[in-house]
């Protein structure tokens, strides 16, 4: 974003974290208890080799491929009940708070407080996500009303990108004056899109929801904030990570019952193609800017993989980053989409001196990527 001489800083972030959480013990018990089930139930077909036997997974087999080792839940008895697999959510009425916007709205206090900002000093409210439980309202437009902020809002979504790309739009409407201070929050509830019944992606997602405040540096009133240096986003189409639900289901012959109706990815091919396109990106935009890698304190990644992480980083550091300079939550929460890097921000920016760098970055579905330059204020 260079050419532009108003100045723009990230001043609080938030974070809501769900009481439940599902181990990996637990997780692979669920399915497991479900494999046999299927197994015994369809025996005779197995038998005849009209279809192939599920089967188990392991602790040890989640753990080496994706560094994964428990994940928050908004409900865990629905996802662990092999019956159901699938949490256990009721509806609620209209006149109610969505759970979306109830999570985000707790992550959007936190975020306002850090800022040192009220309802009153904010014009504008972005729910970026991968998912968004209804088409319209907009859930913005409820956290929007739930908060008690005036001037505009809408939804948005990029996948696991979300974030970053949202970062970027507040970025604008603060440099351009559409508003003077603007809100971001990522309600994520990415066990409702999760086919807990594949041995392949059971183990990948957790729920959660963050938020952050975009605004000018002059009148900045927050003790930690980072300047907005450079943001970065791009997309290149691919099939190889995707979710086909979607309001036209109901109008095709086979209904909403698909397995690609939920998530579904070529892990092994995002691994090889969305690595090196990250690296490359961060690189480029480090270069353009006159930034050495070693001037970094820390990489803020999306929390997909850790093994992606690790290759990230060592690319585009030139060396194995040490843990402080490529935190890892994802051990604990999962891949949360869109929240991700913003986790990994919120836990792991409190050491940051005034001067210091950072790089906040996302990537997934599209494929889109998205990187943000931070300095300490």
């Amino acid at each position: 974003m260079s050419g532009v001489n108003k100045r723009v800083a990230l001043s609080g972030a938030g974070l809501y974290t769900p009481t439940e959480s599902v181990s990996n013990s637990e997780l692979v018990e669920s399915f497991n208890a479900w494999v046999d089930l299927y197994n015994t139930e369809h025996a005779a077909a197995i038998e005849a080799g009209e279809i192939e036997a599920k089967s188990h997974s392991n602790v040890e087999f989640i753990e080496k491929a994706s560094g994964i080792k428990s994940r928050f839940v908004m409900n865990k008895s629905g996802i662990i009940d092999p019956e159901r697999m699938v949490p256990r959510l009721p509806p609620r009425s209209n006149d109610e708070p969505s759970i979306m916007c109830e999570m985000g709205v707790i992550a959007a206090k936190q975020a306002m407080a850090q800022a040192n900002v009220t309802a009153d000093d904010i014009d504008a409210v972005l729910v970026a996500a991968s998912n968004m439980e209804r088409a319209y309202p907009a859930m913005a437009i409820e956290v929007q009303a739930e908060l008690g902020i005036k001037g505009f809002a809408f939804d948005m979504n990029v996948a696991c990108s979300s974030a970053t790309f949202g970062i970027q739009q507040a970025y604008d409407m603060v440099v351009s004056g559409s508003a003077r201070r603007v809100l971001m929050v990522n309600p994520e509830i990415c066990t409702g899109h999760l086919n807990f019944r594949d041995r392949d992606s059971h183990f990948i997602f957790g729920d959660v929801a963050t938020a952050v405040v975009v605004e000018a540096v002059e009148g900045c009133q927050s003790s930690h904030a980072f300047e907005i240096l450079d943001t970065k986003l791009q997309t290149i189409f691919s099939n190889n990570i995707r979710n086909n639900f979607g309001f036209l289901n109901r109008a095709t012959e086979e209904g909403v019952g698909q397995v690609d109706k939920l998530f579904v990815q070529e892990g092994r091919k995002v691994f090889r193609e969305v690595c090196p396109a990250v690296a490359d990106q961060i690189t480029e935009q480090l270069q353009k800017m006159d930034i050495e890698p070693d001037g970094l304190k820390r990489i803020w990644l999306h929390q997909a993989n850790r093994n992606m992480n690790e290759l990230i980083a060592k690319k585009v550091l030139g060396r194995v980053p040490s843990d402080e300079e490529s935190p890892t939550i994802l051990d604990q929460y999962a891949n949360t989409s869109s929240a991700g890097s913003v986790i990994a921000f919120k836990k792991y920016s409190e050491d940051f001196q005034p001067g210091d760098l950072g790089v906040l970055s996302s990537f997934g579905a599209g494929y889109s990527i998205g990187s943000i330059v931070l300095k300490r204020i």
